[in-house]
């Protein structure tokens, strides 16, 4: 497993690592708005007012650190994955979750609301906690994948609640980001994934509760 099929040749360890730099680096810059592969969902940009506009940015900022966190688990799960097809697994939901960091990004900017100032930590903790599952073997990272994607489908279906009432625009990244997130859930799933324990699940959202109360404000 130490090497991925891609363009017809296979990637060695360095390169593999090297990618996942880059990956980093990316996720962590001030990426330009409109680099995602698809538009946003969000078609229109409703007036807010400035209560409003602030209570929107503070949902934004946790659910942009929530996809610094996504690309860091499926950055670190596949390169630890022994089966081409959970690296490929890995590799084409991080794709698309890198839609979500630029969507979520791009909403901030339009909320004048700024990024996570620990979003290098929340990086890098993300990334210890993707190579420690997925070195627990390939079936229990796969569970890992809908563990967390059914408590970040949970967490989305919270914020369209929260959501002002006018803020349409926000409305439609997060949904589109939750359908995404269960199909990713679904996905990891049918692909054999195996139940967490209660412990480490409750683990996981004990974690994910310190994250959203301090990047709600930070």
């Amino acid at each position: 497993m130490a090497s991925i099929a891609t363009s017809g040749r296979s990637l060695s360890r360095a390169d593999q690592w090297l990618g996942a730099a880059d990956s980093a680096l990316r996720t962590l810059a001030a990426s330009t708005p409109g680099a995602a592969s698809k538009p946003t969902p969000a078609r229109t940009l409703p007036p807010l007012t400035q209560a409003e506009q602030q209570l929107s940015g503070a949902l934004m900022r946790v659910n942009h650190v929530g996809e610094v966190c996504a690309q860091a688990l499926y950055q670190a799960q596949a390169l630890t994955a022994r089966d081409p097809a959970l690296r490929a697994h890995c590799e084409a939901a991080a794709r698309e979750e890198a839609d979500h960091l630029s969507w979520t990004h791009q909403r901030l900017v339009e909320l004048q609301a700024h990024r996570s100032l620990l979003n290098p930590l929340w990086y890098a903790g993300a990334f210890g906690i993707g190579w420690v599952a997925g070195l627990a073997g390939d079936r229990i990272s796969l569970g890992f994948i809908v563990e967390t994607e059914r408590q970040v489908e949970a967490h989305l279906a919270g914020h369209n609640e929260q959501l002002p009432a006018a803020d349409d625009a926000s409305r439609a990244i997060v949904q589109q980001m939750k359908d995404d997130e269960a199909r990713h859930a679904d996905d990891a799933r049918h692909a054999g994934g195996v139940a967490l324990p209660w412990p480490v699940r409750t683990a996981m959202r004990l974690a994910a509760r310190v994250m959203t109360a301090t990047a709600h404000r930070i």
